[in-house]
Order: C-alpha cells, then structure tokens, then sequence
C-alpha cells in the first residue's frame, strides 16, 4: 500500500526508488520488452492457467508520487513507476514482482491486503521468486553481506512494504513477517523451486 500512484493507492508495492526516471512512453516500451522475457512469460502463463487472465492494460506506466518503483493493486492490475525508473532491468524486476503478487492473490480467493499476515506472506514470496534479492542487486544498493544476504534482503524489504500498510503498525508487520515466514519462503509455486 505504499505506492501513491496517479491511477490509485498500490495494495503491494516495490519499495525501492531512484532519481530521474522516464518518460511514460519509454516505460510502457519497456514494459512491452519485459512481457517476452520467459519469467514474465511463465508467470502470464501461470495466471491463466489459475483463471486470471490478464489483459492488454493489465501493466502500466504511470507517474508516482511516493518513492516507489511500482505496484500491484488488486482488480486493476499492475502500475510501473516510470518516473522511478531507468533500465530496461529494473522494470522488468518491477513486473516480475508484481506479477507474483497478482499470482498470489489469484491462487488464494481469501486474500486480504489489510491483513499484516496476508500482505507479508505475498511480499515475501515476491522478493524469494522474483529474483529482487539477488546479491549482484543487493550490492548494487550498497548491501554486501557473503552470507544470508537473501533472507536479511527480503526481511527489509518485507518490512518496508507491509509497514507502509495503514494497517499494519511495525510491530504487527514485524510479527506478521515472522509468524508465516518459513511456510511462505518454502512456498515457491508457480515454481518448482525458487528460480
């Protein structure tokens, strides 16, 4: 819930911003790039496969106006901050991402944002499959860890979406992260295993 777009408030959101960005139009053709990458390929497939299409409009560019790269708002799809954004990477990164959570809530027909544990579970998912906590990533944000970088990357990034829910203090986040993690790290579907 932390991305403030022009097109609404983002249910998940991918915290993470930098300075410059795009224009709208130099997104969505990188957005059209990302669709014919075989991860993002895999998961459209996967949806489908779920029962949730998605359609032409599904993933858009848009400005926004809180520090974010993007995110996924539920019956609207994906927003992708081109304002946010410069490489052809980070959105790919960004849909990856998004698109797990709009795997998650296609899957679990009981799925609440404004729950601190459902919320947590998704964005964990998200940055274990989304490849987000990769250590060439990390290091690139100034993070070098040898051991463990992962699992610490995805607990802060965790945190930093699911505080950023107006129902989710730090404390609730905190716990909510720790009282589902291991079922939702070891949850790696639509993968066989975590990419």
């Amino acid at each position: 819930m932390a991305a403030e777009t022009t097109a609404g408030d983002s249910k998940s959101a991918v915290p993470w911003t930098r300075n410059g960005g795009m224009s709208l139009d130099e997104c969505e053709d990188m957005i059209r790039r990302s669709l014919r990458t075989p991860m993002v390929k895999f998961l459209k497939e996967n949806l489908e496969k779920s029962g949730c299409s998605i359609g032409s409009n599904f993933i858009k560019a848009v400005h926004c106006k809180e520090a974010t790269a993007g995110g996924y708002l539920p019956g609207e799809g994906i927003r992708v901050c081109s304002n946010h954004l410069q490489l052809q990477d980070e959105v790919t990164q960004v849909v990856i991402h998004e698109l797990i959570h709009a795997y998650d809530e296609c899957r679990a027909a009981n799925l609440k944002w404004s729950n601190c544990a459902h919320h947590a579970c998704s964005e964990i998912r998200a940055g274990h499959l989304s490849g987000d906590c990769h250590f060439k990533r990390e290091l690139l944000r100034g993070y070098f860890k040898l051991r463990g970088h992962e699992q610490d990357c995805i607990r802060r990034r965790v945190m930093m979406s699911v505080t950023a829910n107006p129902y989710c203090s730090e404390a609730a986040a905190k716990d909510a992260m720790e009282a589902v993690w291991d079922v939702c790290y070891n949850d790696t579907k639509p993968f066989d295993r975590a990419p």
